[in-house]
């Protein structure tokens, strides 16, 4: 028990962590699963707050726990930026309140969104006393933690979009790759074994093709062919490159990065596809504009938003806002993080721990991380349907 409270009985959200055997030989009073368990966490009250209000200027220090931790985040950055870190401020200080106040101290400092002061914030972050670092945001931040040579350094939970990982340096949001290669996976586990990858030109294209050609391999399917493209290039010679190489596929994975995909589908659709023999699997990041109509039909694995109701409401009462995904994966982080000092105590954040295989359950999911900092993410398969997403399947078995 944390503290020994009773927890809300509305309230059933838990990270579901399987270590004991990983752990067995450290010394703790209780294993991270009766930590994280309802029962555990109090139904504390939170101070309201907003996100939208700045953050005042230097660190500052959430819960007086043993275990150090150190949050980096764009709090005074201007526009998107700096309202997701002051998102992601809320999400740490409601996980905080719920598990983390007598377990850790967690510093949490300011990037002001620029790169350069991020990435010598999480270089001095990883030389100090901290067990843990959860961030930075900033993508190319994490991609120079991920750049430094030795492995002697504490693990790194970057919050970064698209960062692909790197040993030790772990990427927590679901990016592109992932929602890909379970998307592929959805389909393969049907028998589906043809597939071709469309995917745009970048420095992302080959993490793509990577993680799809690893999720289709546990089915015995594959990629026929990988197609980059830029958006110059306009559907239909993307479509017409397609057939050139490749005759009748199961599916088409469009991954279009931050670009609609609207070109390409249009194409697809003058040669009848989606369609009985060939389907089409979109990405999360489709998601990031509205559902258009050419969209129709396609197969899309996303995150699962009914998992974080069991912190939405009181996140709503306490900051009078939505949690979105950016206060997930923050809360996430701080829970994962109280219920290791718990388990194992400060000096339990190995990557032993870190990667065991039977992974996490949180708000945003279940989840686990890669010995190459690459995180995998079980979730749901949907299906575009009339302007809506219909679930096919709860959850991907691409895990």
């Amino acid at each position: 028990m944390v503290d020994g409270r009773q927890v809300h009985a509305s309230w059933t959200w838990a990270i579901a962590l399987t270590i004991g055997a990983i752990v067995s030989g450290c010394q703790s009073k209780s294993n991270v699963s009766d930590v994280l368990d309802p029962a555990a966490i109090a139904a504390t009250s939170v101070p309201a707050g907003s996100a939208v209000t700045a953050p005042a200027k230097g660190a500052q220090s959430l819960g007086t726990g043993p275990t150090k931790i150190t949050m980096l985040l764009p709090l005074s950055a201007p526009g998107t930026a700096g309202e997701t870190g002051r998102k992601m401020l809320d999400g740490a200080k409601l996980a905080m309140a719920d598990l983390g106040d007598k377990l850790l101290t967690l510093t949490v400092e300011d990037t002001k969104g620029d790169s350069v002061v991020a990435s010598e914030m999480a270089v001095k972050a990883i030389t100090t006393d901290a067990k843990a670092v959860i961030g930075p945001v900033e993508l190319p931040s994490a991609q120079h933690l991920a750049k430094l040579s030795g492995s002697k350094h504490p693990p790194v939970l970057a919050l970064a979009d698209d960062f692909a990982g790197a040993p030790g340096v772990y990427a927590v949001r679901l990016s592109e790759a992932d929602s890909a290669a379970a998307g592929a996976a959805g389909l393969a586990a049907k028998g589906r074994k043809k597939f071709v990858l469309l995917v745009a030109a970048g420095p992302d294209a080959a993490a793509v093709e990577k993680r799809v050609t690893n999720g289709l391999s546990i089915y015995g399917a594959a990629l026929a062919v990988t197609i980059p493209y830029s958006a110059s290039d306009g559907g239909t010679k993307v479509v017409n490159d397609m057939q050139a190489v490749v005759d009748a596929p199961d599916a088409v994975i469009i991954a279009s990065g931050g670009a609609s995909p609207s070109a390409i589908l249009d194409a697809l659709k003058s040669k009848g596809i989606p369609g009985k023999a060939t389907a089409v699997v979109g990405t999360n990041r489709w998601l990031e504009r509205p559902l258009e109509p050419g969209f129709e039909g396609a197969y899309i694995a996303t995150l699962d938003a009914s998992e974080a109701g069991p912190i939405a409401d009181r996140f709503k009462s306490a900051y009078n806002y939505p949690a979105d995904a950016n206060v997930a994966y923050a809360y996430d982080m701080v829970a994962l993080t109280a219920g290791i000092a718990s388990s194992v105590g400060p000096d339990g954040f190995s990557n032993r721990v870190l990667e065991n295989r039977s992974g996490f359950r949180g708000s945003t999911g279940l989840f686990r991380f890669r010995t190459d900092g690459a995180s995998e993410r079980s979730m749901p398969f949907y299906q575009v349907q009339k302007g809506a997403l219909k679930l096919v399947e709860k959850s991907t078995a691409a895990y």
